[in-house]
């Protein structure tokens, strides 16, 4: 009798033991069954951020979080052309019309790097594009040929003395991986660009606080298609340098194929 008034807590039925272990394996499976997807989630997230190759963020575990960040304040609708500034209402563009770009628009993926993943443009082609845009670098004191700011690899064009403020006067990046670019437009043209599906705003091109990270009117044009998209693209790409510089660059303007 006065052993069994004595047992202590150590010494419980087997029932209650085995009903114990039971609830804290479902527990256990429970919480499996929540974070198993969503660390999966995490993992093809982060694979699907370093297959968008190099760009403005490092290809790392913290580059990945800092875009994780940004990408809460992304825009809803990059289709959308944005409201110009007060300080560029009353001030004309520098492109007055494109044709509508054939065919649907591509896909396109992340931040930083921001690109396109489908209708990329061939070796060839982006090579024309290239060479296109070094030329242009080349043709005019008020240009020159550089490492892109924005994308810290890559080649960029930039003016010489420019008007508005960019990252360190640049004009545009092309992107090899994909043959699309980044430019920085007047609203009215970047408008142009959108509304004729040419391209869509950077996701964080809302102007504000977040002209630190990327100009209000920075806008990818997409990857040139064919040989007769260089020359449209090459357009906007003039426009851009007009835009930046403050003056008309010179050239021979392509509506479309």
């Amino acid at each position: 009798m006065a052993e069994a008034q004595t047992m202590t807590s150590s010494q419980q039925p087997p029932t209650t033991i085995s009903l114990q272990n039971s609830l804290s394996l479902l527990t256990s499976f429970s919480t499996l069954a929540i974070l198993l997807p969503f660390l999966l989630y995490l993992h093809f997230d982060y694979l699907a951020f370093l297959s968008l190759g190099p760009g403005g963020t490092p290809s790392t575990l913290s580059g990945y979080i800092r875009v994780k960040l940004l990408a809460c304040f992304a825009l809803s609708d990059p289709y959308e052309p944005g409201l110009p500034p007060l300080r560029l209402q009353n001030q004309s563009g520098y492109l007055p019309s494109l044709s509508k770009r054939p065919g649907p628009r591509p896909c396109t993926r992340g931040i930083a790097p921001h690109r396109q993943v489908t209708q990329k443009s061939t070796p060839h082609l982006y090579s024309l594009l290239a060479s296109a845009i070094e030329e242009l670098g080349r043709s005019s004191d008020d240009l020159r040929i550089g490492t892109s700011c924005f994308e810290k690899n890559g080649t960029g064009l930039f003016s010489t003395s420019p008007a508005k403020r960019t990252c360190a006067g640049e004009v545009t990046h092309a992107h090899p991986s994909d043959g699309s670019m980044h430019l920085t437009l007047h609203p009215a043209d970047a408008k142009v660009v959108l509304e004729a599906g040419w391209g869509e705003r950077h996701p964080l091109a809302r102007g504000g606080w977040f002209e630190r990270f990327v100009p209000a009117g920075f806008v990818m044009v997409y990857a040139p298609v064919c040989e007769g998209d260089v020359g449209v693209v090459m357009g906007v790409v003039r426009a851009a340098a007009s835009f930046v510089g403050g003056a008309e660059v010179p050239g021979e303007r392509v509506m479309g194929p």
